[in-house]
């Protein structure tokens, strides 16, 4: 028999951490021959019931042979996978190769026999689904294609672990057992439900680090100042709703309260449970701290503790190394190095962060690794909420500082649902998974607006990111196709925020301007022009105007049906009987409140109190809980139908705050912004769909692409291999014909049909028709000959020149198309005009693969230099559907076989008929053993 050795090595790729249903964690890893007394000790703390339904009959304890062959294993035939919570095994599952009639017990079948079995504590957690996700990626790795289960009619909780995965699936009944089969390739069903279950499950961990029954500050000093006594008195003087202590060990044994606080000196001391710890303590004595919370039971951490990953390669090492043993108890951690989290929500009140004031509970979630930036967003809030309760407060607060486990995404997931935010805004200096971001902010983007400001792509020391060859605009491109609302800075950020949280979303562009002051209506209506916007001739009310007058102006703008928003712009007016700041707020409101479909928006001048006077108005206004602006019942996430399929009313609930702005500029890029997100939206209600073409070959395109990367571990295919690949997916290379001499030029245009391009291929002249290295409409041998005379002549002797013959192409537009595969990002499909368009400029157009026939129609007219496919002054239109219908086969093939990482066509030349590519070339390489078809994981550390 051979041992593990003799077949493979310990796949250590096949560990990872894993979010549980209930917001703890776990780690998976392969069984080894070392486990056999952590094996035995599992077994014996499974209830009889659980033996039996696993083994089919009494079996109260394992033999040797049993302890033998459950940790014996080759990683190929037999694999066994154990769920683990502070290194003991909590369940276990394991699965065998079925050999076929006929075939040698060496020779791999494609099918295998799977069985789990939990310890009864932890049944109920998601463990066993957790377990067939990886079980089943680590079966697709190794060839395996079906799993079979046998299991007893009565064991309804594991037939519902196999039902409810969403794989496709045969079910028999045969001498009392149930048997169920079913194929591993991943399913549109079944990706839905493991993005559902990891939905859940993360946001429930983040749910348990912000809602805390319990909390126990570790590194309180007895005097006044440093971290850990702040914190604890923020949390106190916010009115925490649940149970507090205070530890240090350096306190006094006889010292019983701290500031009205029990105070201990180890959380082991405290009698009760305590869900989430805050660690102030210095970063050599946090291992112990964590210790102490993962033997008591407590579910998270907030590490406010420096010296990590941001104090330089000591301290990265420190940093996962508290990652680890963190989870290894199923702890989640904030930091280190955090600012720390804040829930206003009655019935928490939580402030466990060093800002020194509690927030005003409002609608707005706020993320942001950097704790200085997170209160300058706090204070600005507030600032311009006019400290109105309600108005432009904040729902919760994360600060994640180096993001070592808990990110972002984490914090999306539990936004998503979360019924008390409607608006979430996020400063990133990172993004550590790009293409998980992207994913997660589509789906919350369709519920709510997500407003971000992403880093400029140099990520800080402490912050571990996967590396992204993308460019930084790229991956905005990118996040702005995901419906993510992308500002430059967090002034920015702020001013998109508070016209999201109280006001309806426009229904298109056009804007209507009125107010007091003809200047400042002219600039307005310059920006808007500026921005994409289009507006009205501005109003002039003159300064003169009266509070009635700016209501009745209004009232009449809001009912025009020609217009989706408008600005109003107000000066103080000084006189006898011009409007106070209070008046003209409430004139304001009241129209607004009378027609409540339409953005409202002011720019005023800060001499007065205009703001605030709009904030008090918004605060005294009466309005039902339950009820967006202008009376539309609002819409949970969880009332609503598919993600695709987003509310017809913004998800903003309370009174109606008409956002003021003190200068036009920054009022208008927020409505644009709020104008493109909008337009987003009701795009997002029909995404499209990935056609199917008859001529695709996909079976064949894929061995052919396993023919040829048997023959090394990466390469770029060569002309002929290249228009083979690409033939099979129905896109065809016009053929281009070597000319080593003058004469083989000849015969390739003989063979082709005049007229001809000559074409220099080498790299330093390959698509430089600017430098002379590409000769068009040679029409016979004399001129075919005199330019290769000249192309030689003028670069090099032909081997450097690398000429070619090519027959020529219809006259359009020449385009470029590339897609590649990004480390963090995924699969990218670009598209622009070829030349100075694209490589100067940087015109490029972006979109995730896989594409839909809505994305390849919105790719072609995202670029800048777009009118020129479209008949630009007077030019004629090309061909741009069969340009898109290219851009869906190109994607397909991406996306269909992800060997393929690189592809070019360049030139695409787009006629007014059809279209001809004449350069193409592919890279492949093996496929990563896991990619975003595999099961849930957390980061690795």
């Amino acid at each position: 028999m051979q041992s593990a050795s003799d077949r493979q090595e310990y796949p250590a790729h096949w560990e990872a951490d894993v979010v549980l249903r209930d917001g703890g964690t776990a780690r998976i890893r392969p069984i080894t021959v070392d486990d056999a007394d952590r094996l035995v000790s599992f077994y014996e703390q499974v209830s009889d019931e659980s033996k039996y339904y696993r083994f089919f009959a009494p079996y109260p304890r394992l033999s040797a042979k049993d302890v033998h062959r459950f940790t014996h294993h080759d990683f190929v035939d037999r694999v066994g996978l154990a769920a683990t919570i502070g290194g003991e095994f909590i369940a276990t599952v394991r699965y065998d190769r079925i050999g076929t009639d006929g075939m040698p017990a060496s020779a791999p079948a494609d099918e295998a026999e799977v069985a789990f079995l939990v310890q009864d504590a932890h049944q109920g957690r998601g463990v066993a689904s957790a377990l067939l996700e990886h079980i089943a990626a680590v079966a697709r790795e190794r060839g395996i294609r079906r799993f079979a289960a046998e299991v007893l009619p009565a064991n309804t909780k594991m037939i519902k672990v196999f039902t409810d995965a969403g794989y496709t699936q045969k079910r028999s009944f045969e001498d009392g057992v149930v048997r169920l089969e079913f194929d591993l390739e991943p399913t549109e069903r079944s990706l839905a439900v493991q993005y559902a279950r990891e939905q859940r499950a993360e946001a429930r961990s983040v749910q348990r680090l912000l809602m805390p029954g319990s909390l126990a500050v570790v590194g309180t000093g007895r005097s006044p100042g440093g971290v850990g006594r702040s914190i604890l008195g923020n949390l106190r003087e916010a009115g925490y709703t649940g149970r507090l202590y205070a530890v240090n060990r350096a306190f006094p044994e006889d010292l019983r309260e701290l500031d009205g606080v029990p105070a201990y000196r180890s959380v082991r001391d405290i009698d009760g449970p305590v869900d989430l710890a805050v660690v102030a303590v210095p970063a050599d004595h946090v291992p112990e701290v964590v210790a102490e919370c993962g033997e008591h039971g407590v579910q998270g951490l907030v590490v406010v503790s420096a010296g990590y990953a941001e104090s330089g390669p000591d301290g990265r090492e420190r940093q996962r190394a508290l990652v680890r043993h963190a989870r290894a108890y199923g702890m989640r951690i904030i930091g280190p190095n955090a600012f720390g989290v804040i829930n206003t929500s009655a019935g928490v009140r939580l402030n466990a962060s060093l800002a020194p004031e509690m927030p005003r509970p409002g609608r707005i979630g706020l993320f942001a690794q950097s704790g200085a930036i997170g209160i300058a967003l706090l204070s600005r809030l507030h600032r311009r909420g006019g400290g109105v309760t309600g108005v432009t407060g904040v729902s919760t607060f994360v600060s994640a500082g180096n993001r070592a486990d808990v990110s972002g995404n984490d914090v999306l997931q539990y936004w998503y649902d979360d019924p008390d935010t409607d608006v979430v805004l996020m400063y990133l200096e990172s993004i550590g998974n790009p293409r998980k971001f992207t994913r997660l902010a589509r789906r919350t983007a369709a519920a709510k607006p997500l407003v971000v400001v992403q880093g400029t792509g140099t990520a800080p020391q402490g912050h571990a990111v996967r590396a992204t060859r993308l460019p930084h605009a790229t991956v905005s491109a990118l996040l702005r196709q995901a419906g993510v609302i992308r500002v430059d800075t967090i002034t920015e950020l702020v001013d998109a925020g508070l016209l999201l949280a109280r006001q309806p979303l426009p229904a298109g562009p056009r804007v209507a301007i009125l107010g007091n002051s003809e200047s400042l209506g002219v600039l307005t209506y310059d920006q808007c022009l500026a921005a994409g916007l289009r507006p009205h001739r501005p109003l002039d009310l003159t300064t003169a105007a009266s509070a009635e007058d700016f209501r009745a102006a209004l009232a009449r703008a809001l009912a025009d049906d020609t217009c989706d928003a408008v600005v109003v712009t107000a000066i103080p007016a000084i006189g006898e009987g011009s409007p106070g700041d209070a008046e003209l707020a409430e004139a304001l409101r009241s129209a607004a409140e009378a027609v409540p479909g339409k953005p409202v928006l002011v720019v005023h001048v800060e001499l007065g109190g205009l703001a605030e006077a709009l904030s008090a108005a918004a605060s005294t206004a009466p309005q039902a809980a339950d009820q967006a602006p202008g009376g539309a019942r609002r819409i949970r996430p969880s009332q609503q139908l598919p993600p695709t399929t987003p509310p017809e009313e913004p998800p903003a609930t309370g009174p109606r705050l008409i956002p003021a702005y003190p200068a036009a500029e920054r009022a208008v890029r927020a409505l644009a912004e709020a104008v493109r997100y909008a337009q987003w939206r009701r795009e997002a209600a029909e995404p499209g769909k990935v056609p199917e073409y008859d001529d695709i070959d996909q079976k064949g395109a894929a061995q052919l692409i396993d023919g040829l990367l048997a023959r090394g571990q990466g390469l770029t295919l060569s002309t002929e291999a290249t228009g083979e690949l690409l033939g099979r997916y129905g896109i065809h290379v016009r053929p281009a014909l070597p000319a080593p001499t003058a004469d083989a030029a000849a015969d390739a245009a003989r063979a082709l049909g005049y007229p001809v391009a000559l074409k220099a291929t080498a790299p330093h002249l390959r698509h430089r028709a600017d430098l002379g290295g590409v000769r068009l409409d040679l029409a016979d041998e004399e001129q075919l000959r005199r330019a290769y005379a000249e192309l030689t002549e003028t670069f090099g002797k032909p081997d450097e020149v690398r000429p070619v013959v090519q027959a020529m192409a219809p006259r359009g537009v020449d385009t470029v198309v590339r897609s590649v595969i990004d480390p963090a990002a995924g699969a990218v499909l670009s598209f622009g005009l070829a030349g100075a368009a694209s490589q100067l400029l940087g015109d490029m157009a972006h979109r995730l693969v896989p594409v839909t026939d809505r994305d390849a129609t919105s790719l072609v007219r995202s670029i800048r230099t777009a009118p020129l496919l479209f008949g630009w002054r007077g030019s004629t239109p090309v061909d741009t559907p069969a340009l898109e219908e290219l851009l869906l086969r190109v994607s397909r093939l991406v996306d269909d076989h992800p060997e393929v990482v690189a592809v070019t066509l360049e030139p695409v030349v787009v006629a007014p008929r059809g279209l001809t590519v004449l350069g193409a070339s592919v890279r492949l390489a093996p496929p990563p053993a896991r990619d975003d078809l595999g099961p849930r994981t957390l980061p690795a550390y």
